[in-house]
């Protein structure tokens, strides 16, 4: 008996390292869409009773990068398994696919590459499955190359392709698009990343810029991409790979501090050309230290959605589009937005990151648009990452590391420090190492050792995992209530360079904790700190747009707050000694927690 019992205790326990090393984070719960097709299992059944016919055939006639395309099809054999294919490269067969992408080519036809997205008919159309007629609407974005839609029936687990239709494409499928800001390492100077299709051999990047009404110059951008073989596993090396094009930066310096630019990126082609994007405007950060209204927005893990519906995107990251479309409601009342990890949840296929990046623009093109490296950027056995996970997808931080600058010394080390006028931000990496001896571990006491309190005064950590405090259900299950030595390697770091806020997502919700310290609340305040607080006040705000996270039945004498649901947090320094945090919800953008803390 008492070995059985040990059995079942040895077999709980691996069942619980199972779900903690997912579920905490959503990927058990959330898997990826595109991973449910059985790219291997297709068989050809062409029907010439079967048609299928997407338009308008021409998109971004006037210089769109998105498009609406119309998607009709006739079916002799319809069943509720049907379901339809977004294919980009319209050109999918065999003779497409590169050496890396095939394991085997036995089976007919061979497809090398998942869609980019997928939608079920009968979804669509409830009377499908009787007429055999159907009409879809899907919504397209610019991603360098054409479209087909393809028609499958057996559902995703056994699919037959039925149906092929024409392929339709932009009118500049190269244009530049999806800005997104950045701080530079100065702190008068702004980082400008877009994608395009145009290769330096094809086309001179670069950004023109300047004071709104004021004369514009131009700046250079340098080039980035990465291939195939840069994919530490499957999918992102197999049926997940699609060409990311080319990813520029290009620096604006020497900017006067919060005065509004106007920017544009262009591409001069070889024959004297220009190809040019839309105009996009900035407020430049203020001086370091300035006295002046400062707001920021921070959350984690928020994923992407379809807003036509497809990849049952209301099943996979629920959230997404609700806080999406509430920051971007509320753009003209923030300046900066920290996105804490876990960004696309694209997990080896690399066409999400143009999805991801075409639905922030707005923010993104707008105000600086900083991130962290979470597990599902990161993660992969045996290639550097602290933790042995497979969340990546095979990614291994490489589309995450290109597709967005940010101000570290070394893409590969993710982590970095930024300063926005009263606030001085330090941005850990966990998925690399942080324990004390480590390079991240020196890195991150130099930059909470080197901020100057007297010009800013807001001192605020942050990273993905939680280093701190959570009283999550995995997490309490566990014991750690938090990343297993997380408090024990940084804890003394937070007290003794006094950190006013911690901030940490991948728990997919919202928690605030007491000003703390060796598990202990050091102050017993709830709603407002006067003068020195003693201790940090932690943050768990990872309900960004993932699955959500259960809590604990056992609410922990450290919790203040705590909310299962979707939101993100808003920090106003008002001043040198007044600061407001607003915990708000992506469903109405209402405040539903707060504090404040005020000192001389």
């Amino acid at each position: 008996m008492v070995g059985v019992q040990r059995m079942w205790g040895v077999v709980f326990w691996t069942v619980l390292n199972f779900f903690f090393s997912g579920l905490v984070d959503g990927f058990v719960l959330g898997e990826q869409p595109l991973s449910k097709i059985a790219i291997h299992r297709i068989t050809l059944g062409l029907s010439n009773s079967t048609s299928i016919r997407a338009s308008p055939i021409l998109l971004g006639s006037n210089g769109e990068d998105t498009e609406w395309v119309s998607v009709d099809l006739e079916h002799d054999n319809p069943s509720v398994g049907d379901w339809i294919g977004v294919f980009s490269p319209a050109n999918f067969n065999s003779s497409t696919c590169s050496p890396e992408s095939s394991e085997s080519k036995d089976q007919a036809p061979y497809i090398c590459s998942a869609p980019i997205k997928y939608k079920f008919v009968k979804d669509t159309d409830s009377g499908y499955t009787k007429t055999g007629k159907a009409s879809l609407k899907f919504q397209i974005i610019n991603q360098r190359a054409d479209f087909s839609f393809v028609l499958f029936s057996g559902g995703l687990s056994k699919p037959k392709l039925v149906a092929v239709s024409n392929s339709v494409s932009f009118a500049n499928p190269k244009a530049p698009l999806y800005p997104r800001l950045a701080l530079g390492k100065a702190w008068n100077e702004m980082a400008v990343t877009w994608t395009s299709g145009y290769n330096i051999d094809e086309a001179v990047p670069f950004v023109e810029w300047g004071l709104k009404g004021g004369h514009h110059k131009r700046s250079p951008a340098g080039t980035l991409t990465f291939h195939q073989n840069s994919m530490c596993g499957s999918p992102a090396h197999t049926v997940g790979w699609r060409d990311p094009g080319f990813i520029h930066t290009s620096f604006l310096k020497d900017l006067w501090p919060n005065a509004r630019y106007n920017y544009r990126m262009g591409h001069l082609l070889s024959n004297g050309s220009y190809v040019w994007s839309r105009s996009y405007s900035f407020r430049s950060s203020p001086f370091p230290g300035q006295d002046s209204l400062q707001r920021v927005i921070i959350f984690g893990d928020l994923g992407k959605a379809e807003r036509d519906g497809s990849n049952e995107y209301s099943n996979y990251q629920p959230g997404s589009l609700n806080t999406t479309d509430q920051l971007i409601k509320d753009l003209p009342n923030f300046d900066i937005v920290f996105h804490i990890g876990d960004l696309t949840y694209s997990n080896g296929y690399l066409s999400q990151w143009d999805q991801f990046t075409s639905q922030v623009e707005p923010m993104a093109s707008t105000v600086p648009y900083m991130v962290a490296s979470g597990n599902h950027e990161r993660d992969w056995p045996n290639s550097g990452s602290y933790y042995d996970g497979t969340d990546s997808g095979g990614e291994c931080g490489v589309p995450a590391e290109t597709t967005f600058y940010f101000p570290a010394k070394n893409r590969s080390k993710f982590w970095y420090s930024a300063d926005y006028g009263m606030f001085h931000f330090c941005v850990a990496d966990t998925e690399n190492d942080w324990r004390k001896g480590t390079e991240q571990y020196r890195f991150l006491e130099h930059c909470l050792a080197s901020v100057d309190r007297r010009k800013q005064p807001w001192l605020i950590f942050t990273g993905h995992r939680v280093l701190g405090y959570s009283s999550e259900f995995w997490y309490a299950l566990e014991g750690s209530y938090a990343e297993p030595g997380g408090r024990k390697s940084l804890q003394k770091l937070w007290q003794k360079y006094k950190v006013d806020i911690a901030l940490f997502g991948h728990v997919h919700n919202y928690e605030r904790i007491c000003p703390i310290y060796q598990n202990r609340c050091v102050n017993p305040e709830k709603s407002h700190y006067s003068g020195t607080v003693n201790g940090t006040i932690h943050i768990v705000v990872g309900g960004g747009g993932s699955h959500l996270s259960e809590f604990a039945d056992e609410v922990p004498s450290w919790s203040i707050y705590r909310d299962y649901d979707y939101g993100f947090v808003k920090m106003t320094a008002f001043n040198h000694s007044s600061l407001l945090f607003e915990y708000k919800k992506s469903s109405d953008g209402k405040v539903y927690d707060s504090f404040t803390i005020s000192r001389d």
